[in-house]
């Protein structure tokens, strides 16, 4: 069944009171954190292939998203780029979609309106986008959670939601300039009545990994306290692994050179008028700026 230009496997099946999860690829994905954490919650809800797009080289520039070969015995075969949908069933409560959603490389609004018309299709009431960047925030401190909600109810659900240790916090963005085309997404379901909002974790941009298991766990911890869910032990372990091995990198660079510390208090007095103030980060001093890239460098010697 063909809904704007995704292709639904089957009849359109009955969710309940659909929330629906999506990540952007490779833009506002820093450490895969909010990937990973999207592939997490397949996992646990079961998700099942629900849609893709139908032609995704009507969207998708295939000399910038390579396909993929793989071969398996004598069998060959190639993986094209596409946005993919996924279901999964919740014990209770709301059921969840899952949206992959790639940046288009043209007709990006006719993308933008298959994606609503496919989440009015299947009766979705919420719509999450999950993210992870990288910023100037200090190792010190937890990981930062922002949120920008577009309606008010969604506003009020993030403003009594806990999370340990510190709360979500609604940051007025001060940003102007390049974006994605795909957050029309939330502007067009807000024009319909449907809640739409985002969760972005900050990451230190000093501190870079691959894969960032502490991202992943900061955002199992919001969605879990939004939808009485707790972080799997294995992910715990993963994240607090990885942020030991990092604390300890840093702590050894402070004690060969101990003036770094006043720097790394600028970070922490900055992270917390944040926090406190709700607003975006000041910039820093060339000394933190240097602090940063010195300690970046280092990690990634070993």
């Amino acid at each position: 069944m063909r809904v704007g230009a995704f292709e639904v496997i089957g009849p359109i099946p009955y969710l309940n009171e659909t929330h629906a999860f999506a990540v952007i690829p490779n833009w506002i994905d820093a450490g895969k954190s909010a990937s990973l954490t999207l592939s997490h919650m397949e996992r646990l809800f079961g998700g099942e292939e629900l849609a893709a797009l139908a032609k995704p080289g009507e969207f998708f520039d295939q000399t910038r998203y390579r396909p993929v070969l793989s071969r398996k015995d004598d069998t060959t075969q190639i993986t094209v780029v596409n946005a993919m949908v996924t279901r999964g069933r919740r014990k209770e409560g709301c059921d969840v979609v899952f949206l992959r959603l790639p940046e288009p490389h043209m007709m990006a609004e006719a993308y933008v309106d298959s994606v609503v018309e496919l989440l009015k299709t299947l009766g979705v009431k919420r719509y999450i986008l999950l993210g992870s960047m990288y910023d100037m925030v200090p190792y010190t401190r937890p990981l930062l959670v922002t949120s920008s909600a577009i309606n008010q109810t969604t506003r009020t659900d993030l403003s009594v939601t806990k999370v340990v240790p510190i709360d979500i916090k609604e940051v007025p963005i001060d940003y102007q300039g390049p974006t994605s085309i795909l957050y029309l997404i939330d502007q067009n379901l807000a024009q319909i009545g449907i809640e739409a909002f985002n969760l972005i974790v900050h990451i230190p941009g000093y501190l870079t990994v691959d894969e960032d298991y502490r991202g992943e766990k900061r955002l199992m911890e919001v969605i879990g306290s939004l939808y009485g869910l707790e972080v799997p032990q294995e992910a715990g372990n993963k994240a607090k692994d990885q942020e030991d091995r990092l604390i300890k990198m840093s702590e050894q660079l402070l004690e060969q050179q101990p003036e770094l510390r006043n720097v790394l208090k600028q970070l922490e007095d900055n992270y917390d008028e944040r926090v406190k103030s709700q607003k975006e980060a000041t910039h820093l001093s060339p000394e933190v700026e240097k602090f940063l890239k010195e300690l970046n460098e280092r990690f990634e010697q070993g």
